[in-house]
């Protein structure tokens, strides 16, 4: 049986948010692998070309899209994947010491899942939390960071018991109607919106 094949309601829903034309249905594309991912852990070949059959494209492109994306998993991974960011930024701040420690200590490479299926790992790109370097992210949930090895090591021991310690920061990151980033800890951080103006020589703006 194919994923889509008694979910009827749920994939009309999805094409309903977008025009009904070919390029609509193409649009559906994303909504369509989280929702296999979501449900499964990964999009296997065959979740791809289901995909591709139902947005009138080809598992080829499917697979294109899922590739620019380090949120899609195109093989099985473990009940906490994590995450570490490999940008730049972070890897100043010793991104590339976590990720070594990581990998040695569960003795799991990109692509595997450890022995016990608890763990696997992958590098991503910028999480947009370079001022609290090096960080991770465990599955879809919140930000883990200032990582060093005594706290890896505790987090860690807390996965290895099912216990997924609370995150430093939510994600998504909450931010306020002023625009501004609101921290875990419910401090403000950035500039309001209010603040802003326009620039000389802008439309309405001064001349």
């Amino acid at each position: 049986m194919t994923y889509f094949e008694n979910r009827q309601p749920l994939v009309a829903d999805i094409f309903s948010r977008y025009p009904d034309s070919p390029q609509g249905r193409r649009s559906a594309l994303m909504p369509l692998l989280r929702e296999v991912q979501d449900a499964e852990g990964f999009v296997s070949e065959s979740r791809m070309a289901e995909i591709a059959a139902l947005c009138g494209t080809t598992a080829t492109e499917v697979r294109s899209v899922m590739s620019f994306y380090s949120t899609y998993h195109t093989v099985p991974t473990g009940r906490y994947h994590l995450q570490v960011c490999s940008t730049l930024m972070c890897a100043l701040a010793g991104s590339d010491e976590l990720w070594d420690h990581l990998v040695e200590t569960l003795d799991v490479q990109p692509g595997e899942v450890s022995a016990d299926g608890r763990f696997s790992v992958q590098k991503v790109e910028c999480l947009g939390s370079c001022g609290t370097a090096p960080m991770m992210q465990i599955n879809d949930d919140g930000y883990y960071e200032n990582v060093g090895p005594g706290k890896c090591a505790r987090i860690l021991e807390s996965l290895r018991n099912d216990l997924q310690p609370l995150p430093d920061n939510p994600v998504p990151v909450t931010v306020g109607a002023d625009g501004r980033q609101v921290l875990a800890s419910g401090q403000a951080v950035g500039s309001s919106v209010t603040g802003l103006h326009r620039l000389p020589g802008q439309a309405g703006g001064d001349a």
